[in-house]
């Protein structure tokens, strides 16, 4: 996919006013992630050409260093669950800092079939909003732990490094 199909397409979880000063990572021609925007105050993940379906997610630069380390451990081969010990304990030990404040994160996915590769368009996608707010908890936040209505926001993972309030979504 061209460098700037992939910009397009990474860039349509953000509000307008954000896409021209975000910083964009995406695929070159082997599948690395590589950088092919510099830019500032957010980041965005291009579409994963492997995986099915379109995803595209943009988040703040607060959070890079827990996404990187992320990405950082898949490429070593540990999974979920393996990655997510690890930078438990990193967190906990200090060598991983966290956002002091809400960070937030846009993600917007769809089909395939939605997807057009000429414009970088996505038809029919849908968007799920996340705050990152590490250590909060539903009594800290008055957010129940799982949603009980379409698009409500819920607190995920309450308590943890990776605490963080989901909304949408909305069907």
């Amino acid at each position: 996919m061209p460098a700037e199909i992939q910009i397009t397409t990474a860039l349509l979880p953000l509000p307008e006013t954000q896409k021209a000063a975000a910083m964009v990572y995406g695929y070159d021609p082997s599948g690395k992630l590589v950088v092919l925007r510099k830019g500032n105050h957010m980041v965005c993940i291009a579409d994963d050409p492997a995986k099915e379906g379109i995803s595209v997610a943009c988040y703040s630069e607060a959070l890079e260093p827990f996404m990187a380390r992320g990405r950082e451990l898949s490429a070593m081969g540990k999974d979920f669950k393996e990655r997510e010990e690890i930078r438990g304990r990193e967190v906990a030990s200090g060598a991983l800092k966290m956002p002091g404040e809400p960070s937030m994160m846009y993600v917007y996915y769809g089909k395939e079939e939605g997807y057009d590769k000429e414009s970088g368009m996505l038809e029919n996608g849908k968007f799920r909003y996340v705050v990152y707010t590490p250590f909060a908890t539903t009594e800290s936040t008055g957010l129940p732990d799982k949603p009980h209505a379409p698009g409500m926001p819920w607190l995920m993972d309450p308590g943890t490094h990776r605490a963080h309030i989901m909304i949408g979504p909305f069907d």
